[in-house]
């Protein structure tokens, strides 16, 4: 009772237990607190679960809808390899079976496709990867044939032009399609008479992918018309040689109908009888020509 009594110890008594209280508060504060958050972490783990938690039928969903979209790329994939392998597969029967050769220049200028025909025509086993020089090597195009045919490849120059350099024009100057005829030689020695349509391959933005050469072989042609001409020539000078034999003729009958004289008589009928002779042997073998070319083309038997 004195303790109590001494104010002093009453006042440290009384701040002691105040003291305790606020430890015992702030302990409890804080593990209230404590059991708070630990509670809000629990609720955000379970708002948000791992796949871990994932129920089992949702993963076979998943799978399921994977392996489906798969399933269709696949089938969309094969679809497309297959349409592609028929266009190519189309182009290169068509390719094979043209008569007309085929040869398709990139714009390196090099041979990128080429059909059986073109490598007949050209006489080459293969033409892949080859310029236009290498292939034509110097063949030359008809001046004459490209008039006649409205194209004039080169109006300022009297410079022979070659089809190399046709092919080379289209191709580094994006002309439009010329068709020209040529002259051409083959590996093998052979002289050919071709026409070729060189023609720009332009690509979808308008740009140039290549240049394509249409090849035909007119050599059987260019012959026929040759022979046609050699055959005109020949008729005109067998139209003169019988005028000029006619005109013989002539005098030597009015000779013989104004002469009194009998061995003149004799010499001018002999004249005439020789003249007419060789003018049978002429026209003779002209018509014996004629007939042996007629069926020399026609392919059959001469009579």
């Amino acid at each position: 009772m004195r303790l109590m009594a001494n104010p002093v110890l009453l006042r440290a008594a009384v701040v002691l237990f105040c003291a305790t209280f606020a430890f015992l508060l702030g302990l409890l504060f804080i593990r209230l607190l404590r059991k708070s958050i630990a509670e809000e972490g629990d609720f955000s783990a379970d708002a948000s679960p791992s796949l871990e938690t994932l129920p089992l039928h949702l993963y076979n969903t998943v799978i399921q809808q994977l392996k489906q979209q798969k399933h269709e790329l696949q089938v969309q994939s094969k679809a497309e390899q297959h349409r592609a392998r028929t266009r190519e597969n189309f182009s290169q029967a068509v390719l094979s079976n043209l008569s007309c050769g085929v040869l398709v220049f990139g714009t390196n200028g090099l041979v990128k496709t080429s059909n059986p025909s073109a490598k007949a025509i050209l006489g080459f086993a293969s033409t892949t990867g080859m310029g236009a020089e290498d292939i034509f090597r110097g063949a030359v195009v008809s001046s004459a044939r490209a008039a006649a045919a409205g194209v004039f490849p080169d109006e300022t120059s009297d410079e022979p032009v070659s089809l190399a350099d046709e092919i080379s024009t289209v191709l580094r100057e994006d002309s439009k399609r010329r068709e020209v005829e040529a002259e051409y030689e083959t590996p093998a020695g052979e002289k050919r008479f071709i026409a070729v349509t060189v023609s720009p391959v332009p690509s979808v933005d308008g740009g140039l992918l290549g240049v394509a050469c249409l090849i035909n072989d007119l050599s059987e042609l260019e012959r026929i018309r040759r022979q046609q001409e050699l055959h005109g020539e020949i008729s005109a000078e067998m139209a003169l040689q019988l005028r000029t034999s006619l005109t013989t003729i002539s005098g030597y009958a009015q000779q013989l109908a104004n002469s009194r004289d009998p061995e003149l008589a004799r010499q001018l009928a002999s004249d005439i009888a020789h003249e007419a002779a060789q003018l049978d042997r002429s026209i003779g073998g002209f018509l014996t020509e004629k007939r042996a070319a007629q069926g020399a083309a026609a392919g059959g038997p001469v009579d």
